[in-house]
C-alpha cells in the first residue's frame, strides 16, 4: 500500500482481507444465493474495463452521424458481444443481453418495457416462496401495476399447473411472472404458457435462483417449453458476478426492450461485470452440465443425509429438491429441536458452516468447490453437531475446507 494512505485506506484494505481469507478460504458457503466466481472473471472485474463506458447508439450531432458517444470503444463493444452471443447459445435464446445490472434490474427491464402502465400481473407471493420484489408496494408500485397471487400450496411452494391454468384464465392478467427465492421444483409449464397465451398474456420467467441450472439443462428449459422472456441474477446457482441476462426467442419482444434500456433502467451497464459474466457463459458452455447435474444430485444427498441427522425438512416424500436449494421445515425445526433458523444459523457461522437464515440450505458453491454426493453425509454431520447440538466443529470444518483450493467446475 502507498506510504501515503491513510489510516482510514489502511483499515479498509485490512477489512477486504479479512473477509478475503475467511470467505475464500475458510467456510464452507452453503447460501443458496452466492456462488464463487473464478479468477479468470475476478481477474475481469479488476481489470481497466472498470472505468470505462459505451454507448453504441446511432445519433445526430451537428450534422455528424455518430454511432458511439465515445471514443475508445473497440474492444468494449466486441467483449459485449462475444458476452451475448455465448449467454444465446447457452440458453438456446435467438436474442440475448447481459446489460443489466442485476436480476432485479432485469425484472424492471422486462415489466416496465413489455407491460402496459395500468398492467395486472400474476405473481407467486412471498408466503408462498415467492419474491419479495414482486409484493404490490415494489416492483408493481414502482412501474404503476397491479399483481394477484398465482397460488403455490403444494409441499415446497410447488405450483400446481392446472389450478394455476385457472387463475390464469379468470384473472385475465397482461403477464404472469413465474419464479421464486424458495426454489425447489420445476413449474408445469404447459398448462400455464396455454392459459396464459389463450388471454394474451405474457409468461416471463424469473430464473435468478435457477440460472446455473438451466444454463446446464438440468432444470427445465423455460424458453423451449413456451415461456416468452427468461430473465435472472448471475451469481446464485450460475457461478457468475452479481449481475442479470434477458434472453428470448421472440424479436418483436427483444425489439421492444433491449433499444429502450439505455437511460430508462441504467447508462453505463459496467463493462468489467459484463467481461466477467462473459467469462462465466463461456466456463458453463463447457462444464455446466456436468456442474448443474452434480449440484441437483449434492442437493438431494444433502437431504436425505441432513433428515437421517434429525433436520426436518419439507418435501421429503418429493425427494426434498430438484435444484441448488433444500428447506428447512421452520415450525417443525422450533417445536421439534427448540430452536429457530436464526438461532441455528448462528451457531453455524461460528463453526465456519453458512446458512440461510430464514431456513434455505444451497449447494450450488459447494458443488463449485469439488463437493461430490458421497460427502454430503459427512457436511450433514458437521451441520447437526453444530446446529442441533452446539458442538465445536470449528477446526474441523476450516481444516477440510482448506483441502479444496481451487474451484472444479472453472
Amino acid at each position: 500500500m502507498d506510504p501515503a494512505a491513510s489510516d482510514e485506506e489502511r483499515r479498509l484494505a485490512r477489512l477486504v482481507r479479512a473477509h478475503d481469507r475467511w470467505r475464500g478460504r475458510t467456510v464452507f458457503n452453503l447460501l443458496p444465493s452466492e456462488n464463487a466466481v473464478s479468477p479468470a472473471a475476478r481477474r475481469y472485474l479488476a481489470s481497466d474495463l472498470a472505468g470505462r463506458y459505451t454507448l453504441p447508439i446511432p445519433q445526430q450531432v451537428d450534422g455528424e452521424t455518430l454511432d458511439n458517444s465515445y471514443a475508445g470503444t473497440r474492444y468494449t463493444d466486441e467483449i459485449e458481444a462475444l458476452a451475448n452471443a455465448s449467454t444465446g447459445r447457452l440458453f438456446r435464446a435467438k436474442f440475448a443481453t447481459v446489460r443489466p445490472l442485476s436480476g432485479h434490474v432485469a425484472a424492471l427491464s422486462v415489466l416496465a418495457t413489455l407491460v402496459p402502465r395500468g398492467g395486472r400481473l400474476l405473481a407467486i407471493p412471498p408466503e408462498a416462496g415467492g419474491y419479495d420484489g414482486y409484493v404490490a408496494d415494489f416492483v408493481p408500485a414502482l412501474l404503476g401495476l397491479t399483481v394477484r397471487p398465482l397460488p403455490a400450496e403444494l409441499p415446497g411452494h410447488a405450483v400446481d399447473g392446472e389450478a394455476a391454468a385457472e387463475t390464469i384464465r379468470r384473472e385475465r392478467p397482461d403477464a404472469v411472472v413465474l419464479g421464486q427465492s424458495f426454489f425447489l421444483f420445476p413449474y408445469p409449464l404447459r398448462p400455464i404458457v396455454d392459459a396464459a397465451h389463450g388471454v394474451g398474456a405474457l409468461v416471463v420467467y424469473d430464473a435468478s435462483h435457477v440460472l446455473g441450472l438451466i444454463a446446464g439443462g438440468e432444470f427445465q428449459d423455460p424458453l423451449r417449453e413456451g415461456v416468452d422472456v427468461l430473465f435472472g441474477s448471475t451469481h446464485k446457482s450460475f457461478p457468475g458476478p452479481q449481475g442479470g441476462i434477458v434472453a428470448t426467442d421472440r424479436e418483436d419482444l427483444f425489439g421492444r426492450l433491449d433499444p429502450k434500456l439505455v437511460w430508462r433502467v441504467f447508462d453505463n451497464a459496467h463493462w468489467n461485470r459484463i467481461a466477467a459474466v462473459g467469462q462465466t457463459m463461456l466456463e458453463l458452455e463447457r462444464v455446466g452440465p456436468e456442474y448443474a447435474r452434480t449440484v441437483v444430485e449434492n442437493s438431494r444427498a444433502l437431504g436425505s443425509a441432513l433428515a437421517a441427522e434429525g433436520f426436518p425438512l419439507v418435501a421429503a416424500e418429493e425427494g426434498f429438491t430438484r435444484s441448488h436449494q433444500l428447506h428447512l421445515d421452520r415450525p417443525r425445526l422450533r417445536s421439534e429441536k427448540g430452536v429457530g433458523t436464526g438461532v441455528l444459523g448462528r451457531r453455524l457461522e461460528r463453526q465456519s458452516l453458512l446458512i440461510d437464515l430464514v431456513g434455505r440450505i444451497g449447494t450450488a458453491e459447494a458443488t463449485r468447490l469439488g463437493l461430490r454426493p458421497e460427502e454430503m453425509p459427512r457436511l450433514a454431520g458437521l451441520l447437526a453437531a453444530a446446529g442441533l447440538r452446539s458442538e465445536r466443529v470449528g477446526t474441523e470444518v476450516r481444516a477440510w475446507r482448506r483441502t479444496f483450493a481451487s474451484l472444479r467446475f472453472a
